[in-house]
Protein backbone atom coordinates (compact mmCIF):
# COMPACT_ATOMS: atom_id res chain seq x y z
CA UNK A 1 0.00 0.00 0.00
CA UNK A 2 1.23 3.29 -1.06
CA UNK A 3 1.97 5.57 2.20
CA UNK A 4 0.96 9.70 1.46
CA UNK A 5 2.62 11.81 4.22
CA UNK A 6 1.27 15.41 5.25
CA UNK A 7 4.14 16.65 6.75
CA UNK A 8 2.71 18.29 9.61
CA UNK A 9 5.17 20.99 11.27
CA UNK A 10 2.86 23.00 13.03
CA UNK A 11 1.63 25.17 9.99
CA UNK A 12 -0.84 24.30 7.47
CA UNK A 13 -4.25 23.38 6.40
CA UNK A 14 -3.25 19.76 7.45
CA UNK A 15 -6.94 18.24 8.29
CA UNK A 16 -8.12 19.85 4.61
CA UNK A 17 -5.21 18.13 2.52
CA UNK A 18 -5.17 15.14 4.15
CA UNK A 19 -9.03 14.90 3.84
CA UNK A 20 -8.96 16.03 -0.12
CA UNK A 21 -6.02 13.28 -0.64
CA UNK A 22 -7.85 10.43 1.14
CA UNK A 23 -11.08 11.27 -0.74
CA UNK A 24 -9.25 10.77 -4.47
CA UNK A 25 -7.21 7.95 -3.35
CA UNK A 26 -8.62 5.76 -0.98
CA UNK A 27 -6.36 2.99 -1.51
CA UNK A 28 -3.55 4.87 -0.34
CA UNK A 29 -2.96 4.75 3.27
CA UNK A 30 -2.80 8.87 3.85
CA UNK A 31 -1.20 9.91 7.18
CA UNK A 32 -0.56 13.77 8.67
CA UNK A 33 3.04 13.55 10.48
CA UNK A 34 5.71 15.39 12.39
CA UNK A 35 8.14 12.13 12.14
CA UNK A 36 10.99 12.25 10.49
CA UNK A 37 10.93 8.78 10.38
CA UNK A 38 7.41 8.49 9.17
CA UNK A 39 7.74 11.10 6.35
CA UNK A 40 11.37 8.98 5.16
CA UNK A 41 9.37 6.03 4.98
CA UNK A 42 6.33 7.55 3.23
CA UNK A 43 5.98 6.86 -0.64
CA UNK A 44 5.18 10.22 -1.39
CA UNK A 45 5.27 13.48 0.44
CA UNK A 46 2.82 16.73 0.99
CA UNK A 47 4.58 19.93 1.85
CA UNK A 48 1.83 22.42 3.16
CA UNK A 49 1.85 25.74 4.72
CA UNK A 50 0.40 28.41 5.40
CA UNK A 51 1.55 31.82 7.70
CA UNK A 52 4.45 33.94 7.15
CA UNK A 53 7.89 32.39 5.85
CA UNK A 54 9.63 33.24 9.24
CA UNK A 55 7.84 31.14 11.39
CA UNK A 56 8.06 28.09 8.88
CA UNK A 57 11.53 27.60 8.75
CA UNK A 58 11.64 28.28 12.63
CA UNK A 59 8.64 25.26 13.17
CA UNK A 60 10.32 23.17 10.35
CA UNK A 61 13.67 23.20 12.75
CA UNK A 62 12.15 23.03 15.96
CA UNK A 63 10.48 19.95 14.28
CA UNK A 64 13.45 18.65 13.07
CA UNK A 65 12.02 17.86 9.88
CA UNK A 66 14.48 19.49 7.17
CA UNK A 67 16.59 16.76 6.42
CA UNK A 68 13.61 14.61 6.07
CA UNK A 69 12.20 17.08 3.51
CA UNK A 70 14.94 17.37 2.03
CA UNK A 71 15.55 14.01 1.37
CA UNK A 72 11.65 13.89 0.32
CA UNK A 73 12.38 16.90 -2.25
CA UNK A 74 15.69 14.67 -4.03
CA UNK A 75 14.34 11.71 -3.88
CA UNK A 76 10.78 10.81 -3.65
CA UNK A 77 7.38 12.44 -5.60
CA UNK A 78 6.60 15.41 -3.82
CA UNK A 79 3.86 18.28 -3.95
CA UNK A 80 4.54 21.54 -2.27
CA UNK A 81 1.72 23.45 -1.34
CA UNK A 82 1.43 27.44 -0.47
CA UNK A 83 4.43 27.90 1.86
CA UNK A 84 5.16 24.53 0.72
CA UNK A 85 6.49 25.94 -3.00
CA UNK A 86 7.39 29.75 -1.21
CA UNK A 87 9.79 28.08 1.45
CA UNK A 88 11.71 25.47 -1.31
CA UNK A 89 13.21 28.97 -2.71
CA UNK A 90 16.69 30.80 -1.64
CA UNK A 91 14.90 33.15 0.41
CA UNK A 92 11.83 35.17 0.98
CA UNK A 93 11.64 39.34 1.19
CA UNK A 94 8.98 38.52 3.94
CA UNK A 95 9.91 39.16 7.80
CA UNK A 96 12.38 42.07 6.02
CA UNK A 97 14.03 39.17 4.43
CA UNK A 98 14.80 35.52 5.72
CA UNK A 99 17.01 32.53 3.89
CA UNK A 100 14.58 29.70 3.09
CA UNK A 101 15.39 26.30 2.38
CA UNK A 102 17.18 26.91 -1.18
CA UNK A 103 16.40 23.95 -2.96
CA UNK A 104 15.28 25.74 -5.74
CA UNK A 105 16.93 28.54 -6.84
CA UNK A 106 15.33 31.74 -6.88
CA UNK A 107 13.59 34.24 -4.30
CA UNK A 108 10.18 35.06 -3.17
CA UNK A 109 8.95 38.66 -3.76
CA UNK A 110 6.60 40.70 -2.60
CA UNK A 111 3.15 41.87 -4.46
CA UNK A 112 3.44 45.62 -5.28
CA UNK A 113 0.22 47.70 -6.11
CA UNK A 114 0.21 49.06 -8.95
CA UNK A 115 -2.25 51.96 -10.17
CA UNK A 116 -2.54 49.90 -13.47
CA UNK A 117 -4.22 47.52 -11.66
CA UNK A 118 -6.53 49.58 -9.47
CA UNK A 119 -8.91 46.55 -8.55
CA UNK A 120 -5.99 44.00 -7.48
CA UNK A 121 -5.56 44.21 -3.74
CA UNK A 122 -3.14 42.44 -1.34
CA UNK A 123 -3.13 39.39 -0.66
CA UNK A 124 -4.31 37.95 -3.75
CA UNK A 125 -7.16 36.25 -2.49
CA UNK A 126 -9.50 34.17 -4.40
CA UNK A 127 -10.49 32.10 -7.46
CA UNK A 128 -7.96 32.97 -11.14
CA UNK A 129 -6.89 31.05 -13.54
CA UNK A 130 -3.76 28.66 -13.93
CA UNK A 131 -2.31 29.15 -17.82
CA UNK A 132 -0.21 25.82 -18.26
CA UNK A 133 2.97 25.85 -19.19
CA UNK A 134 4.17 22.95 -19.52
CA UNK A 135 2.78 19.30 -20.14
CA UNK A 136 2.84 17.57 -16.78
CA UNK A 137 1.03 14.47 -15.59
CA UNK A 138 -0.33 16.52 -12.79
CA UNK A 139 -2.48 18.64 -15.17
CA UNK A 140 -4.04 15.53 -16.67
CA UNK A 141 -7.74 16.39 -17.38
CA UNK A 142 -7.36 19.73 -16.45
CA UNK A 143 -8.26 21.96 -18.79
CA UNK A 144 -5.69 24.77 -19.66
CA UNK A 145 -6.92 28.18 -17.46
CA UNK A 146 -8.81 26.60 -15.30
CA UNK A 147 -9.26 28.37 -11.46
CA UNK A 148 -7.94 27.59 -8.23
CA UNK A 149 -7.81 29.00 -4.97
CA UNK A 150 -5.09 31.85 -4.07
CA UNK A 151 -4.59 33.27 -0.87
CA UNK A 152 -1.25 35.22 -0.49
CA UNK A 153 0.62 38.05 -0.68
CA UNK A 154 4.48 36.42 -2.28
CA UNK A 155 5.16 35.15 -5.53
CA UNK A 156 7.88 33.23 -6.71
CA UNK A 157 10.16 34.10 -8.88
CA UNK A 158 12.74 30.91 -10.09
CA UNK A 159 15.85 31.53 -12.27
CA UNK A 160 15.34 28.25 -14.40
CA UNK A 161 12.01 29.45 -16.13
CA UNK A 162 12.28 25.96 -17.58
CA UNK A 163 10.69 24.83 -14.21
CA UNK A 164 7.67 27.12 -14.27
CA UNK A 165 4.66 24.77 -15.32
CA UNK A 166 1.60 27.19 -14.44
CA UNK A 167 1.49 30.84 -14.59
CA UNK A 168 -1.30 33.07 -13.04
CA UNK A 169 -2.39 37.12 -14.13
CA UNK A 170 -2.20 39.25 -10.51
CA UNK A 171 -0.39 42.55 -10.65
CA UNK A 172 0.86 41.33 -13.59
CA UNK A 173 2.22 37.73 -14.43
CA UNK A 174 3.66 35.42 -12.05
CA UNK A 175 4.98 31.76 -11.35
CA UNK A 176 1.85 29.70 -9.69
CA UNK A 177 3.07 26.06 -10.39
CA UNK A 178 6.90 24.32 -10.80
CA UNK A 179 7.95 21.25 -12.08
CA UNK A 180 11.20 19.73 -11.89
CA UNK A 181 12.07 16.17 -12.02
CA UNK A 182 10.14 14.29 -8.79
CA UNK A 183 9.18 17.74 -7.44
CA UNK A 184 5.59 19.48 -8.36
CA UNK A 185 4.58 22.47 -6.30
CA UNK A 186 1.77 25.16 -6.22
CA UNK A 187 1.00 28.53 -4.84
CA UNK A 188 -2.87 27.99 -5.34
CA UNK A 189 -4.36 25.29 -3.17
CA UNK A 190 -5.90 22.10 -4.27
CA UNK A 191 -7.85 21.26 -1.40
CA UNK A 192 -9.58 24.28 -1.51
CA UNK A 193 -9.79 24.09 -5.78
CA UNK A 194 -13.16 22.13 -6.07
CA UNK A 195 -12.95 19.56 -8.98
CA UNK A 196 -9.76 20.51 -10.05
CA UNK A 197 -7.99 20.06 -7.21
CA UNK A 198 -9.25 17.42 -6.49
CA UNK A 199 -8.10 16.02 -10.02
CA UNK A 200 -4.18 17.39 -8.98
CA UNK A 201 -4.12 15.71 -6.07
CA UNK A 202 -5.68 12.52 -7.87
CA UNK A 203 -3.07 13.08 -10.41
CA UNK A 204 0.03 13.31 -7.85
CA UNK A 205 -1.45 10.14 -5.40
CA UNK A 206 -1.01 7.71 -9.01
CA UNK A 207 2.04 9.59 -10.30
CA UNK A 208 5.71 7.59 -10.66
CA UNK A 209 8.49 10.20 -11.50
CA UNK A 210 11.06 8.56 -14.08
Amino acid sequence: MTTIAVVDYGMGNLRSVAKAVEHVAPRARTIISSSASEISGADKVIFPGQGAARDCMAHLRDYKLIESVEAAFHNKPFLGICMGLQVLFDSSDENDGIDCLAYVAGKVSRFERDSDFPGCKIPHMGWNEVQQQSTHVLWNNISDLSRFYFVHSYYVQPKDKNIVSGETDYLGRFCSAIAKDNVFATQFHPEKSAANGLQLLANFSQWQPN
